[in-house]
């Protein structure tokens, strides 16, 4: 049970509340100049506020909708404007205080803004991560874009979700995201099909921490891990391969046997929350990825599974000596 609240808020009646804040979290802890912390847009967002039992302010948030110009109150280069408008709505000046992170708080705000986003027709999302908080972004939904910059002396990095429909997965870092994020979602099982832990996405540090979580969950969690080739990862003592040995009540490994099964050519992740991420050539990243498509999820799930049924469990890797 939650010990906070979220709701919208009007900005005239609540900005004292959300500057409080957001000036704690950005001007007093990150040093962000107070000038660059309030900007014209503020007036025109959806705001909200989370608020512990008692009432106090512990957490703030917003969204620009779309074609909304951002920058400090005395900017007045109507050029600069311009290039600040966007067609995607921004979330933007998400701030926790320090005392209640990594306790739902952020991501109860994310998900009260993405039912605004909804609510309104808007179809994609986007956001400046700081680049401590990718991880957090990724395990949402939030696929990386474009090249990482500097704002306020800290290092941002591009990040958007599509509301609407499968999105198109072309990078590593992209990959990473949507895995984190399936991880993440997954309510008891999690289907890997790979060729052989593909490397770059499944000894990623963002992938292995996700599974790792989800592995020590509780709660009759399994996460099943179909291979081509068992002999490539485990020369190569992938991480997850530790993970299985350590947890392998939990994460279970079976090598696909019947040669039908050896020349698939795909690669994909389904969990039961449904999401997917699918790879044409499951030697590549590129592929498609929605966390919202339970029917596309459980048909890779009983495709999943009828593969399953047939492969040979993998017991040479219970001891790998790693």
């Amino acid at each position: 049970m939650r010990d906070f609240s979220v709701e919208a808020v009007d900005y005239a009646s609540a900005g004292p509340d959300l500057h409080a804040v957001r000036e704690a979290v950005f001007v007093r802890e990150q040093a962000v100049p107070p000038e660059l912390e309030r900007d014209r847009a503020d007036p025109a967002c959806l705001h909200v506020l989370a608020r512990d039992v008692e009432g106090i302010p512990i957490g703030a948030a917003r969204l620009v909708p779309p074609f909304v110009a951002v920058g400090s109150g005395d900017e007045a280069d109507a050029e600069a404007m311009t290039a600040s408008l966007d067609p995607a709505p921004r979330i933007g000046r998400m701030a926790v205080l320090a005392a209640w992170r990594g306790r739902g708080v952020g991501e109860a705000m994310l998900e009260a803004l993405t039912g605004l986003a909804r609510e309104r027709g808007w179809l994609e999302l986007s956001l400046n991560a700081q680049a401590s908080a990718i991880t957090f972004y990724s395990r949402l939904g939030y696929l990386p874009v474009g090249a990482r910059f500097m704002e306020a002396g800290i290092e941002h990095q591009p990040m958007r979700r599509k509301l609407d429909g499968a999105s198109a997965i072309a990078t590593r870092d992209a990959a990473v995201a949507i895995v984190t994020a399936l991880a993440h979602r997954a309510h008891r099982r999690l289907c890997i099909y790979t060729r052989a832990l593909d490397p770059g996405l499944f000894d990623a540090i963002e992938v292995v921490e996700a599974l790792r979580s989800l592995a020590t969950r509780g709660g009759g969690i399994e996460v099943r891990i179909l291979l081509q080739d068992a002999a490539t990862p485990q020369r190569a003592h992938a991480p997850l391969l530790g993970l299985a040995q350590r947890l392998s009540s939990v994460v279970l490994l079976r090598e696909v046997d019947d040669p039908v099964d050896r020349a698939y050519a795909s690669a994909f992740v389904a969990n039961d929350g449904g999401g997917y991420y699918f790879r044409g050539l499951g030697h590549r990243f590129d592929g498609e990825a929605d966390l919202d498509a339970p029917g596309r999820a459980r048909q890779l799930r009983e495709e999943f599974g009828r593969v399953w049924e047939r492969a040979r469990p993998c017991s040479e890797l219970r001891a790998l000596g790693l």
